[in-house]
């Protein structure tokens, strides 16, 4: 469900693979016996006339059902603790001119992938609020 690289890509206005996470969180979500029937239907029927009408704006996630919520923003939780340091360290390391200058290209580079993830979750979190 989720491709070979087991993650979600998330972008500024919306969910760039949403059918995968729309599939995890509704599966995720179900109740065992929710699970049974809809593993039982019909090759995993497609649901294209609701999935079609549920785009992972940045809106219909701030709308998802409470449990979804909690399983999103607890996966945000836990992809931010995988980073070594928070958004605010991020933020002094790229104000702080003196100590940005030291950094090697590449390690600029990466402070600036590393700051706009951690933006993008924080913002998602704000959403799940």
């Amino acid at each position: 469900m989720v491709g070979e690289e087991g993650a979600f890509v998330l972008g500024w206005d919306e969910v760039l693979t949403e059918e995968e996470l729309s599939v995890t969180l509704k599966v995720l979500c179900m109740s065992e016996e929710e699970f049974k029937e809809y593993k039982e239907q019909d090759g995993w029927e497609d649901d294209s006339e609701e999935e079609e009408n549920s785009s992972l704006s940045n809106e219909a996630l701030s709308r998802l059902k409470a449990p979804c919520k909690k399983l999103l923003h607890d996966s945000v939780l836990l992809t931010l603790g995988s980073y070594g340091s928070d958004l605010k360290a991020e933020q002094d390391l790229l104000n702080n001119k003196e100590a940005y200058e030291k950094l090697s290209r590449r390690e600029q580079q990466a402070l600036h992938v590393r700051y706009g993830q951690k933006r993008i979750l924080h913002q998602l979190l704000e959403l799940l609020r």
